[in-house]
């Protein structure tokens, strides 16, 4: 790892600080969060303190973790946490947990959408609101999935280099990232729609249809964990009514 690696050319990027500051507020926590402080350093980079003197060690490491995968290079001290600039070997990191995100959770929905039905089942037991279900759903299996947040945190990020082998990290990066991201929408929409299954209460044609025959290999195990989560209306009920 080289200096020019590790440094940034000048000031912060634009939107660097409110990004830093929203990737440790979501990693400290609802509570250590409010103390949660970024500044710009005057020859460039930040650096980022909390209030609270407790458990300081174990919080700067968390967010140091976070901050390199998202591409920094860091450095954490006994009262703050430095961030340096774009490091080519942590922007090497972020490209192979993103590939290896697609080929690993984010290429399984069958897990996705089981989760989304284990959820919706649980919250219409604890008799949670049917309209708020599917958005809570969604977002308790984002959450499951990381990386919706995660890319969430960069929201009006500038991402440049003046050095060429850096600049191609980050272009390699954004391609991936705009696979993961479409990804996950992909997963967020499958688990939203399972929810408003499960809280209509009626079972997709596609599934009556296979539920028949289920010993058959058509039935697969999401449509099937779907017909035995919905409420057991008539059918008789409501043919008479």
């Amino acid at each position: 790892m080289t200096a020019e690696s590790l440094f940034q050319e000048g000031p912060a990027s634009t939107g660097q600080e409110q990004v830093v500051q929203r990737i440790c507020v979501r990693v400290a926590g609802p509570v250590v969060g409010a103390g949660v402080h970024v500044a710009s350093l005057p020859l460039g980079g930040l650096e980022v303190w909390l209030d609270s003197p407790r458990h300081r060690w174990r919080f700067h490491h968390r967010m140091a973790r976070e901050l390199r995968l998202a591409g920094w290079h860091t450095e954490t001290g006994s009262d703050r946490l430095v961030l340096l600039g774009w490091s080519a070997v942590c922007l090497s990191h972020r490209a192979r947990m993103l590939s290896a995100a697609l080929a690993g959770r984010l290429a399984d929905f069958d897990k996705t959408a089981f989760m989304a039905v284990m959820i919706a089942t649980r919250l219409r037991h604890e008799r949670f609101s049917v309209e708020d279900l599917p958005a809570e759903v969604e977002a308790r299996c984002g959450d499951a999935l990381r990386w919706p947040a995660r890319l969430a945190d960069l929201d009006g990020l500038e991402r440049r280099s003046s050095l060429e082998p850096l600049r191609l990290r980050l272009a390699q990066v954004a391609g991936l990232e705009a696979k993961v991201s479409r990804r996950c929408g992909e997963h967020l929409a499958l688990a939203s729609k399972v929810a408003r299954t499960v809280a209509g209460g009626a079972v997709p044609a596609r599934s009556r249809a296979r539920s028949s025959t289920s010993s058959s290999p058509g039935a697969g195990l999401t449509e099937r964990m779907v017909c035995v989560s919905v409420p057991n209306v008539s059918r008789r009920a409501s043919v008479s009514s």
